[in-house]
């Protein structure tokens, strides 16, 4: 499976890291940094309407290269300029081809809070994280034991970072709820497969408490896609793909969240 595959790398991409740098350079790194956007703040909205995390992402292992020369810098900018709330960037190498440089590409290029949207099984990842200029982290349930989603939660907290817990299962929210996320993600995608339904959003919605910010996450194309998300509760949604695939990424932002939408 895909996933499997994407772990056993990063295991092996930790491990590296560790080999060059200790972990006490990484946490004086991250604590040394500038604070922490809020980032589950700028996607509270006062209308009602969807607020929009942009993604910055080269490649996906199912489709391949999305667009050839893609300027991270350009795309922030574009993301900022057009109405977008927050910026996701995606750093995994091998399967997506990204990279904390597009990160750090992307903090000089805006002011936005920005996501990093990794693959996350160490605390290791968190610093960098926060030293490359991220104000959120994505922690992902299918890939993290309860015990590894409460300290990566509790360390984003303590680094003043935001931490999106990504789900896409009822037996994944049961073992998130108890951590009362700020943000949860409901991830539309199937990660060992691939298969995208967003009928998985308006499944799970239901079931996350009131107060908690509820992200949307793949397979949202349309503007009927955002209305549909908006009805079932979604505060918020997480596009890359249909944004960066567009013939104009500005008016591809303007359909996805109009104030009809």
């Amino acid at each position: 499976m895909i996933l499997d595959e994407i772990v056993a790398s990063k295991r092996g991409e930790v491990t590296r890291l560790l080999e060059r740098r200790r972990l006490g350079e990484l946490r004086a790194e991250a604590e040394a940094a500038p604070g922490a956007r809020d980032f589950a703040a700028a996607l509270r909205s006062r209308d009602g309407s969807v607020r929009l995390i942009a993604e910055i992402k080269r490649k996906s292992p199912s489709k391949g290269a999305f667009r050839a020369g893609l300027d991270a810098a350009q795309l922030a900018r574009t993301y900022a300029q057009h109405g977008a709330a927050c910026i996701s960037v995606l750093t995994d190498g091998p399967f997506f081809q990204g990279s904390l440089d597009d990160l750090r590409t992307a903090r000089a290029a805006v002011e936005l809070p920005l996501l990093r949207k990794e693959f996350i099984i160490d605390a290791a990842q968190i610093y960098e994280a926060r030293a490359a200029g991220a104000d959120a982290i994505l922690l992902i349930a299918a890939i993290l034991d309860d015990s590894s989603l409460a300290a990566f939660h509790r360390l984003a907290g303590q680094l003043g970072m935001g931490a999106l817990v990504e789900v896409h299962d009822e037996a994944e929210l049961c073992r998130v709820l108890p951590l009362q996320p700020a943000l949860i993600g409901i991830n539309n995608r199937d990660l060992q497969t691939f298969h995208t339904d967003l009928a998985t959003t308006e499944r799970l919605r239901p079931l996350i408490p009131a107060g908690c910010l509820v992200v949307g996450e793949s397979g949202i194309h349309t503007r009927e896609d955002v209305a549909r998300l908006r009805r079932a509760g979604v505060q918020a949604i997480l596009v890359g793909e249909s944004l960066i695939m567009a013939a104009d990424t500005a008016a591809q932002i303007r359909e996805l969240i109009g104030l009809d939408a």
